[in-house]
């Protein structure tokens, strides 16, 4: 089963270049596993990545921008825990 990632950036604060950032990470670690990474633009300070659909991880509930290996690990514990991610793994 392919997934989909959508990221959720605030045009306003000028986020669109980390977002695209990430989403170049994502579709490298997980080419096999995603069929699609969305760039969402918003307002009002919004930072979110969900995949399909349920939110794993909010800038404004965390109150930080997330770590991309971090993320990697978010997403590869739910489409493909048996991933290694390489140097992204946890210790």
């Amino acid at each position: 089963m392919k997934h989909r990632l959508e990221i959720h950036y605030c045009t306003q604060c000028r986020w669109l270049m980390r977002a695209a950032w990430m989403a170049q990470e994502f579709l490298t670690t997980f080419q096999d596993e995603l069929t699609e990474v969305a760039l969402c633009p918003g307002q009002g300070g919004v930072f979110q990545i969900k995949l399909d659909g349920h939110r794993i991880f909010d800038r404004a509930s965390e109150g930080r921008f997330p770590e991309v290996k971090e993320l990697k690990q978010l997403i590869r514990d739910r489409i493909a825990p048996k991933k290694s991610l390489g140097h992204s793994d946890r210790s």
